[in-house]
């Protein structure tokens, strides 16, 4: 009977009960020292513990959020020299110092202009799986940055085909997968798209602790769910920022009063209120941006939701204003402010989040003199709203005090063009500036 041996955990410094989080090898499989054999989890970092022999995998001791110690076994291993003329024949004019690397190692792929790195194409022994399960029985090669970006990006690292020495998957793998699955539903992704992002450098890993004291915080709920989103939508889609600034003198006093002649049932009315019906009727007039773009479609929709930024102690919330165009400033207010009320509470229903054609994002009342917003895909555009501020405006004769309104529209420019985005955003302007353009 051949012998096994025991791989253990080694010293990893002074931590005990530490969690395993992933395991990256199975009964079978073939291992050589070096090779990562479980990651476990300490409450500092990550780390890869790696065989210390090279053999034939007999059994795995451990499972996934088991607590591990140094000295726990993780493996048995049929050590390698009872089993290599079995498992790893050499070619015959190959000298045995180098068999190994080309057994095992794979060229990373090309990122030249105009060439699709190899991520991108899928035709390797490890597809990605429909259903995103992990593929327990591939032995992958990655580091703990490398597992931790799958993890937030909503993947397996086990469907990632690696391009680095012996098929390790690299941070721009992982992007690569990313952007191919994306564009799955749509044909493949644009060469040049996909090279950019496997071309991207590797993320820096820093060991920030023995720099200073640190403290470690989990992401809340919301950060976590939009926080990929994000990312993504800030890479992918083109994103140009218009700036400009209106006066909105008049309009704010006819917002006073409006707020004087309330009754107790109404909610307080916000220029935001104002906000939505100039947008509304810009979009109107250029319905572009109410448009989501699809391959080589673009989708113009025929109704008017608008999605504006709640801010809520767990993160920003986006509750959509449906039917906007058929509601007036104060119904607007209405609304706003019972979203406003359910979004803090967490009472928010997933309806009232969906369906917005445009979004409006609010920092009026935090402060701020402008900042570039993300567009909230599928979205061709969304529109920031900083805090105004009374100025000294010029009128031909002399100095007036002025309430101005800076703003800024970030949109795609694959659906529009700069030319398009500032005769847009000086509809909204002229909208806010005199709310009697509204309704014409």
């Amino acid at each position: 009977m051949a012998t096994t041996a025991e791989i253990k955990v080694p010293d990893i410094g002074d931590f005990s009960d530490v969690s395993v989080i992933e395991i990256t090898v199975a009964p079978g499989d073939m291992v050589t020292h070096g090779d990562t054999m479980v990651v476990v989890e300490t409450d500092k970092a990550t780390v890869e513990i790696p065989a210390d022999i090279s053999g034939k995998i007999v059994e795995v001791k451990v499972l996934e959020n088991d607590k591990v110690n140094e000295g726990t076994v993780i493996a048995t291993v049929e050590p390698i020299d009872q089993t290599a003329s079995a498992t790893r024949p050499q070619p015959p004019d190959v000298d045995q110092s180098e068999a190994s690397t080309l057994f095992t190692e794979r060229p990373a792929a090309s990122v030249a202009a105009g060439t699709d790195p190899e991520p991108v194409t899928y035709k390797t022994e490890r597809p990605p799986s429909e259903d995103n399960t992990t593929n327990k029985h591939v032995l992958v090669y990655a580091s703990p940055s490398v597992r931790k970006l799958a993890r937030e990006l909503g993947i397996e690292v086990s469907n990632v085909p690696g391009t680095g020495p012996k098929q390790r998957v690299t941070h721009n793998d992982v992007k690569a997968f990313v952007k191919a699955r994306l564009y799955e539903k749509h044909g493949s992704a644009p060469s040049q798209i996909s090279a950019t992002i496997a071309a991207f450098p590797e993320w820096p890993v820093v060991d920030h602790g023995k720099f200073g004291k640190i403290e470690r915080i989990d992401l809340n709920r919301i950060a976590r769910k939009s926080g990929p989103a994000l990312a993504r939508n800030a890479m992918l889609i083109p994103h140009v920022t218009y700036f400009d600034k209106t006066d909105i003198t008049d309009t704010e006093s006819f917002r006073r009063q409006l707020n004087s002649e309330a009754t107790d049932r109404d909610a307080k009315i916000t220029l935001l209120s104002f906000a939505v019906k100039a947008v509304v009727s810009a979009l109107k007039a250029y319905p572009v941006f109410n448009a989501s773009l699809e391959a080589d479609q673009l989708i113009l929709k025929q109704y008017w939701n608008i999605g504006v930024a709640v801010d809520t102690p767990g993160g920003l919330l986006v509750p959509v204003l449906k039917g906007a165009d058929k509601k007036g400033v104060r119904q607007i207010g209405n609304e706003m402010a019972h979203f406003a009320e359910a979004a803090r509470g967490g009472a928010l229903a997933p309806g009232d989040m969906q369906g917005a054609t445009f979004t409006i994002s609010s920092l009026g009342s935090i402060g701020g003199t402008n900042f570039t917003p993300i567009i909230n895909a599928p979205e061709a555009a969304i529109l920031g709203l900083p805090r105004s501020e009374i100025q000294p405006v010029w009128d031909g004769e002399e100095f007036k005090p002025r309430r101005i309104q800076p703003l800024s529209l970030s949109f795609d420019h694959r659906v529009a063009d700069g030319a398009e985005a500032a005769r847009f955003m000086t509809a909204i302007c002229d909208g806010l500036n005199d709310f009697r353009r509204t309704a014409v």
